[in-house]
């Protein structure tokens, strides 16, 4: 069964989008001094089955990053598909934007707003704005982490029109880890963690990316979504996705 169109139509979004930082969205290091004022990535995974099982599994991911004095500005979009036997087991997408000002001694302000759907969460749609403070904490040829906090706004609105929708204040925090083991070897995690009165969402990206050449990267990823209350007709509180895909950057 092919992948509906709406799917196609988000991929080659994707493709044609694309991050100084690969994969990098939640408190993401500064730019330096090299970093180029317009660049872009698309990362890309798909397998097919056939025979005694039938399954296929899409995994895209495009971004965008361009540079305006202080500011560093950010697009992306992501969808993810599972099929099985003709029969969707998990439809997720995600368009987000993000904006970063430089302050002095590492220090930056950020707001980003992000729109998801995700099919069996229980959730129609989410839409989320948050804005804050973060510090760049190392910055080093070999370590580099940084962190951010901040306060936000959530609409849920929810797959069982019974329930209708909530809009809910939360808090917000994060940080981001960098090992570089060579010029072409780097491990990456990345976390997140958004608290309301309702439920608290954590979100952790793991990736190790093997540089191929100058655009061409090998790229080996766990993702893990965790919400502490979902929706009583969510199919389960936390879904992973473990991928190996190819990334373009440019």
């Amino acid at each position: 069964m092919p992948l509906p169109r709406c799917r196609w139509l988000l991929l080659a979004t994707c493709l044609l989008a694309s991050s100084a930082s690969a994969d990098l969205f939640y408190a993401p290091p500064a730019p330096d001094d090299e970093t180029p004022n317009f660049s872009g990535s698309a990362e890309l995974g798909y397998t097919r089955l056939t025979g005694n099982s039938n399954t296929q599994t899409l995994l895209a991911k495009g971004r965008l990053t361009w540079l305006t004095g202080r500011f560093t500005h950010t697009f992306r979009a992501e969808t993810r598909s599972v099929q099985d036997n003709e029969n969707t087991t998990s439809e997720q997408y995600l368009v987000a934007g993000r904006e970063r000002y430089e302050l002095s001694d590492d220090n930056y302000l950020f707001g980003f707003a992000r729109w998801e759907r995700d099919r069996f969460s229980g959730y129609a749609w989410q839409f989320t704005t948050i804005g804050g403070y973060g510090r760049q904490l190392l910055n080093g040829p070999t370590h580099t982490l940084s962190a951010e906090v901040g306060p936000g706004y959530r609409h849920d609105d929810y797959a069982d029109d019974n329930k209708g929708s909530d809009d809910l204040p939360l808090a917000y925090s994060a940080l981001d880890y960098t090992y570089n083991f060579s010029e072409d070897i780097s491990f990456d995690q990345e976390m997140s963690v958004e608290a309301t009165h309702i439920s608290v969402t954590t979100r952790s990206l793991s990736t190790i990316t093997s540089q191929l050449n100058s655009h061409l990267a090998l790229r080996v990823a766990y993702d893990v979504k965790s919400n502490t209350h979902p929706p009583p007709d969510a199919d389960a509180r936390t879904d992973t996705t473990t991928s190996v895909s190819l990334l373009y950057s440019w």
